[in-house]
């Protein structure tokens, strides 16, 4: 399942960085492109807020 990225994102672009196949945009909060996201969980890995979940 793609992720996505709650309200307690910091836009740190922590997980812009790791993503392998660029789904992820700036904003506010950073949000996530659920059609092309391949679920690898990397963004993950890196938020350091813990503001990236699976659906």
């Amino acid at each position: 399942m793609p992720r996505w990225i709650d309200e307690n994102c910091i836009a740190c672009g922590s997980c812009q960085e790791v993503c392998p196949v660029d789904c992820i945009s700036e904003g506010d909060i950073y949000v996530i492109d659920e059609d092309a996201c391949i679920d690898c969980g990397d963004c993950q890995e890196v938020c350091p807020v813990d503001a990236i979940h699976e659906r």
